[in-house]
């Protein structure tokens, strides 16, 4: 009997048992919390993902359940420079070791080299997909060279080249104080 996994409503278990990869892809404007961060959210931006899953003897003899997520994406941010579109590829490539409850997460999380999910009988990979993407999109955009600089009225490439008028030095208010001696 073939199960469908649906990775929204995923069984990692089933998942691991079944020793293949579960692979599809998602457009852009069904991750909620990452679409907004597009300046073109309702483009054909397609997020790619697969994901695997296996069991693992633990350190205490016990089998482990653990999730290798793997996602990539262009997604069109604002360049920080010229404040035009710039595609940004994203990428998550990210191992998770599930344990049995939030408290054992807690409890383990300073040691686990690993990052550390809850298990859960319907678990939602795509929400860690769209997770993972968000914590890889850079912190300022930009273009590697822009395609055009900003536009500037006439008045201000005026200001931006003359120099500023000198401020007198604090001091030499004092230096006229000063007796000769």
């Amino acid at each position: 009997m073939t199960r469908h996994l649906d990775a929204r409503h995923l069984n990692v278990q089933a998942l691991a048992d079944s020793e293949k990869p579960l692979a599809g892809s998602t457009p852009l404007h069904k991750m909620e919390r990452l679409a907004p961060e597009s300046v073109e959210p309702g483009a054909d931006t397609v997020i790619t993902w697969q994901l695997r899953a296996e069991s693992r003897t633990g350190a205490g003899g016990q089998l482990e359940l653990w999730m290798h997520i793997k996602a990539d994406a262009v997604v069109a941010l604002t360049c920080q420079r010229c404040m035009t579109p710039v595609a940004m590829p994203l990428a998550a490539d990210q191992w998770f070791r599930f344990v049995a409850s939030e408290e054992v997460a807690m409890a383990e999380d300073d040691a686990a080299q690993e990052d550390l999910l809850v298990m859960a009988p319907q678990f939602d990979a795509l929400q860690v997909i769209e997770d993972e993407l968000l914590m890889a999109l850079p912190l300022v955009p930009m273009h590697e060279v822009c395609p055009s600089l900003p536009a500037f009225r006439a008045g201000q490439i005026d200001a931006l080249e003359e120099p500023a008028d000198e401020k007198p030095n604090p001091f030499a208010a004092l230096a006229k104080l000063k007796k000769p001696v």
